[in-house]
């Protein structure tokens, strides 16, 4: 759990800082968490991947270890855009000008805005369990309402949900490790306590809840004005997604989450992965193994 070989450092990008842990050497990968994750998603898939690669491991603005720029009312500050904006920000002061970007959850989100934004920096985009926010929103119904609670709940109007979630962080981390397909025994303790903690800061809920109204709003904007005008992620992208999750049956008519990543970019693979939402923590080996084969491919 301590990235014992990983250099932890605060970066100063232009809005605020941007937590990392840094390992490895060769082609340079970044890794992005989810809700109500940190970093800390990827202690052991990290580690593997750095004994090819240079991995960065990044806490998104507003979550973990990095901070809370000040929001505005269309909710801005905390749109996929900016926050993968502080991505590119970050790999340059690292010394990377091009990069491959896995994400799971939220973090996938980011990358693909990443890959839409700057396709001249990401060779290689995987999004872990997640479609494009556009394509969620549009196809929502109850399932979703139901099955991805903080969907709608965090996208409300503040200060429900902050309140809400600061009254009882325990019970929303309990909610997400235990209630979303994992197996038993995937989270220990003391990753179980580091995620409350993670979730207990007031001004990291706010912000996290700007995220979803973010998704809510200008995030949808984002992706429908993409898609209007033909753009596409250009780069070669890698999906998975859980085989115990909803995404098979919720999108069946669409080609499940291939069939509508494909409508993003031309060159797209991947398959339903055996584990629960949390799989990268559930399965590391299995899931480094699967992100090893498919960046090799440029380095």
């Amino acid at each position: 759990m301590e990235f014992e070989d990983f250099v932890a450092a605060d970066v100063q990008t232009d809005e605020g800082k941007i937590f990392i842990r840094r390992a490895g050497s060769g082609p340079a990968v970044l890794l992005l968490h989810g809700f109500p994750q940190t970093h800390l998603m990827w202690r052991s898939v990290a580690p593997l991947l750095a004994e090819q690669f240079t991995v960065v491991c990044a806490d998104l603005r507003g979550y973990g270890r990095s901070g809370c720029p000040p929001s505005s009312p269309d909710h801005a500050p905390y749109a996929k855009r900016a926050m993968a904006k502080d991505m590119v920000s970050v790999m340059s002061k690292l010394g990377f000008d091009r990069f491959s970007v896995a994400g799971h959850d939220r973090g996938g989100r980011v990358a693909y805005r990443l890959a839409l934004d700057h396709r001249e920096r990401v060779q290689r985009l995987a999004v872990f369990d997640v479609v494009p926010i556009a394509d969620a929103w549009e196809r929502a119904d109850k399932n979703l309402a139901v099955g991805y609670w903080p969907w709608s709940l965090l996208a409300q109007p503040e200060p429900l949900p902050e309140r809400l979630l600061s009254a009882a962080p325990d019970a929303v981390i309990d909610n997400a490790l235990h209630g979303w397909g994992s197996a038993p025994g995937t989270f220990s303790p003391t990753v179980r306590a580091a995620y409350v903690e993670a979730l207990s800061d007031k001004a990291h809920v706010h912000a996290i809840c700007e995220e979803y109204r973010a998704a809510a709003t200008i995030d949808h904007e984002h992706d429908s004005a993409d898609r209007n005008s033909g753009r596409r992620i250009d780069c070669p992208v890698l999906v998975l997604w859980s085989g115990r999750g909803p995404l098979n049956a919720w999108y069946a008519s669409e080609g499940g989450p291939l069939g509508l990543w494909r409508t993003w970019a031309d060159d797209v693979q991947g398959k339903a992965f055996d584990g629960g939402h949390f799989f990268p923590e559930e399965h590391p080996q299995q899931t480094a193994q699967e992100l090893n084969r498919f960046f090799r491919s440029d380095s």
